[in-house]
């Protein structure tokens, strides 16, 4: 199971990487460990302004279908379209290629209520 020190994660098993005031967004190893086999991905939120912990899409796996919350306020600018085609590199590479959206950050402040890795290796029983 990775947890990548560089990253803020959520108590939803989100991970947030930030670079200025852009943020890649995606679901921790965890959590695809959890759903099983990804087959869909739905973003309809694309240009969109969110609050922090509203429900930005949904992944559907072969167990189950799970929303995604946004970690911080903000904008979806992008949406990783290839995810769209092959939504199975979430389960394969969740941290790089299976990235599922660039957002602005709205409120930098929210940034602060975000879990570091150790907390978030708590949070799953690591």
């Amino acid at each position: 199971m990775e947890i990548k020190s560089e990253l803020k994660y959520t108590k939803d098993h989100e991970w947030i990487e930030i670079d200025g005031k852009i943020a890649t967004v995606g679901i921790t190893d965890y959590a695809q460990g959890e759903l099983g086999d990804i087959v869909y991905v739905e973003i309809e939120t694309l240009d969109e302004i969110l609050d922090k912990e509203e429900v930005f899409g949904s992944v559907e796996a072969v167990k189950t279908v799970s929303d995604l919350f946004l970690p911080v306020s903000g904008k979806i600018v992008e949406v990783n379209q290839k995810i769209e085609d092959s939504p199975e590199i979430i389960n394969e590479d969740p941290y790089n290629d299976g990235w599922i959206i660039k957002m602005e950050i709205e409120n930098e402040e929210e940034l602060n209520e975000l879990l570091d890795a150790g907390a978030y290796s708590k949070l799953i029983g690591l």
